[in-house]
């Protein structure tokens, strides 16, 4: 069942005794968790009913004690056990997974990490309650994704702000959620986010940024690439080594992925699992640089990809290192 799902099913007042929620993408666990905190049971409720434990400084007993407890005044109570992962003993919960109090909810958030399946307390979870493991969501999808949370704040954003949206914050789905609820805030009447509102409100500049260096690579502009790349060594903040790398890594490597994929664009474009309208833009890199151009940039990549971490660097800082790698990728 997905998070949707199981915040649905809440909203009706359909609940089971045991939520368990796992995986690798805390934002949803944190959204399930933070509705089950603030709006399964009414305020006059809560006081009575609602326990939280946290799961570094959680006692197995108390947590168990806090479920079998009846509720008062109420038809549920709600317990919640957060940052499970850090707590001593899970497994000590085994005889309540297996015989739940249904006037209870449990919920568990188990962040970054998922139980063994081989344990019995596994199978027990798999038999007695709802298990919800999350994954990260693919970078290639991440501008749909921001894309639905913007029309879900009633609003429409450029192609191109989104890019430069999703390419600053990259894949944290909280921080995102964060900033649209800002440029919401901050838009006033107007419905439409562009690129200058995410320059001023989210302080990334349209005309120096991971996008638009990759576009200046692209039309092999080595003049706009070195100008690019002069402004983040005058704002280091503004576009880490560390970032970029990774976000040019994983364009060329869909650009590579172009010569083994024959059809027109919208076919090219779902082959290599990326947005149509950025289409010409891998089409073009794939052009301009041909098959041996883009297997070098890959190759030049994770060379310095190693040296911006110490390999094989004499010291040399991360600007100088950026304009001798676009240099020689240009070559």
């Amino acid at each position: 069942m997905s998070a949707e799902k199981i915040l649905g099913e809440w909203k009706k007042g359909r609940f089971k005794p045991i939520y368990w929620l796992e995986g690798d993408e805390p934002y949803f666990i944190d959204m399930l968790v933070d509705y089950a905190e603030h709006n399964i049971l009414p305020e006059s409720e809560a006081g009575f009913n609602l326990t939280i434990f946290y799961g570094r400084d959680a006692d197995w007993a108390a947590v168990v004690n806090a479920c079998r407890r009846y509720p008062m005044f109420a038809e549920r109570s709600v317990v919640l056990l957060k940052e499970a992962q850090h707590m001593r003993d899970i497994d000590k919960l085994e005889p309540y997974i297996e015989n739940p109090l249904n006037s209870t909810v449990f919920v568990v958030s188990y962040k970054e990490k998922k139980i063994d399946a081989r344990t019995k307390f596994a199978k027990l979870l798999k038999q007695n309650a709802e298990v919800f493991t999350t994954k990260k969501i693919y970078d290639n999808q991440l501008p749909e994704w921001a894309s639905n949370m913007v029309q879900q704040h009633g609003l429409t954003i450029s192609q191109k702000a989104l890019q430069l949206l999703v390419d600053h914050i990259g894949n944290d789905l909280s921080r995102i959620q964060n900033e649209i609820e800002k440029l919401a805030v901050n838009l006033g009447s107007r419905k439409n986010i562009t690129e200058d509102d995410i320059e001023t409100y989210i302080g990334v500049s349209k005309e120096f940024n991971v996008f638009e260096l990759q576009d200046a690579m692209v039309r092999k502009d080595l003049a706009k690439a070195i100008r690019i790349i002069q402004y983040f060594e005058a704002n280091p903040k503004a576009a880490p080594i560390q970032m970029m790398l990774p976000a040019l890594y994983n364009f060329f490597s869909k650009v590579y992925m172009i010569f083994g994929v024959q059809g027109d664009e919208k076919t090219l474009a779902t082959a290599i699992g990326v947005n149509p309208y950025f289409i010409k833009d891998y089409i073009a890199a794939a052009k301009n640089y041909a098959y041996e151009g883009v297997e070098r940039i890959l190759l030049l990549l994770h060379e310095y990809n190693l040296r911006s971490v110490g390999v094989n660097n004499a010291g040399a800082e991360d600007s100088s290192l950026m304009k001798e790698m676009v240099v020689k990728m240009m070559r």
